[in-house]
């Protein structure tokens, strides 16, 4: 079975206005949790780690989509750098290596 990872490297998706970028990953994600073939994770990464912190619109699509058994890893530098360590809702708290991991061993990553 081929395996797919997906990068969140924005508080968003895409290059856009960021109320639009907003919007977009709030459709995509709810879109996804409810497809039969799930990626095996989402990496966060950036200001992508915002999304699985306090306040983020996606928390009930990230949670429904890792209780699927898809994972969700966050960089901890990330999180330290903008002051989140203590706000993350879901998913894992991982490194680097992690992230790299994930990558290294999938048959795609999609960036949005």
């Amino acid at each position: 079975m081929k395996s797919t990872v997906i990068l969140f490297k924005s508080n968003g998706m895409g290059v856009a206005p960021d109320d639009l970028s907003k919007t977009l990953v709030k459709n995509y994600l709810a879109l996804l949790k409810e497809e039969k073939k799930l990626p095996a994770a989402l990496l966060f990464y950036g200001e992508g780690v915002k999304l699985i912190c306090d306040d983020s619109q996606v928390l009930d699509s990230l949670t429904a989509l890792e209780s699927k058994g898809v994972k969700l890893i966050a960089c901890k530098t990330c999180l330290t750098y903008f002051g989140l360590i203590d706000q993350v809702k879901v998913g894992h708290i991982g490194t680097m290596a992690d992230i790299l991991t994930f990558q290294l061993e999938a048959d795609k990553v999609i960036s949005v």
